[in-house]
């Protein structure tokens, strides 16, 4: 009985197999539950950190984002002005030019008037210089015809002393050099009218066109504000061609003279 009841005891002492198997199985699901509560325990402080971490990330590559961004547009509006301020030198380049081209043109224009008013003048040149005929009466008809009926003092002054030059001892030489000095005289040009009419009076003294050249030339001083020579001269007038027509003008001037 001693001996049943001892072993009854160690049999419930002694633990079974099951016992063995299910208390291994029980402190492999407390490891397994402890590493899971420290995988969590773990996930759960480092969490935190791992969205600070990927919010930093993020913030970083978003800041990177945005420099690269800024510096786009720092690109950009420094393009911007580049271009603007060639756009500016492009617009004061184009206005010096059409300065210059304003300039240029008016230089051609002016140019092309002179041309064009030389070609006239040398067309008319032409056709003066050419006169109807090769006679000397019809080259000094020519050349006072333009100075007495169309006032082209100049055309008409450049044919009579052609004629002078061509024809020294025709008896129209005289009346040739005295219009040679009205057309001076035209043109307002008194000094060239005197000096003209001088020759008149040195070359043919008593000729009938002197008391002319000396009519003229007593004027031609007045018109420059010299009244003594004007009235010496219109004094030689009635002096030495007293019963001439300029003479008879002659007086009535130095009378008007007097008057005054």
């Amino acid at each position: 009985m001693l001996a049943a009841g001892l072993l009854g005891i160690l049999s419930g002492c002694i633990p079974t197999q099951n016992e063995l198997r299910l208390e291994r199985d029980l402190e492999e699901m407390k490891r397994r539950l402890a590493a899971v509560e420290r995988d969590l325990s773990a996930q759960r402080s480092a969490g935190p950190d791992d969205r600070l971490l990927q919010m930093a990330r993020s913030q970083a590559d978003l800041q990177a984002g945005v420099d690269a961004l800024r510096v786009e547009l720092q690109s950009v509006g420094g393009r911007f002005e580049d271009m603007t301020r060639k756009q500016r030198e492009l617009h004061d380049d184009l206005s010096m030019v059409r300065e210059d081209l304003g300039l240029k043109v008016g230089a051609i224009e002016a140019r092309i008037d002179r041309l064009e008013k030389r070609s006239s003048s040398q067309s008319l040149n032409a056709e003066t210089l050419s006169p109807q005929g090769d006679s000397a009466a019809a080259l000094y008809e020519q050349g006072l015809d333009l100075i007495q009926k169309k006032s082209a003092f100049a055309e008409g002054r450049k044919l009579l002393q052609d004629f002078v030059k061509r024809y020294p001892k025709d008896p129209l030489a005289v009346n040739a050099q005295y219009w040679v000095g009205e057309s001076y005289y035209g043109e307002k040009k008194y000094e060239d009218a005197i000096l003209q009419f001088q020759e008149v009076i040195q070359q043919y003294g008593d000729h009938p066109k002197v008391a002319a050249a000396l009519l003229k030339q007593g004027l031609a001083f007045k018109a420059l504000g010299d009244d003594k020579n004007s009235r010496l001269i219109l004094q030689k007038v009635v002096d030495t061609f007293p019963l001439s027509d300029e003479a008879k003008k002659a007086r009535e001037r130095l009378a008007e003279g007097r008057g005054k």
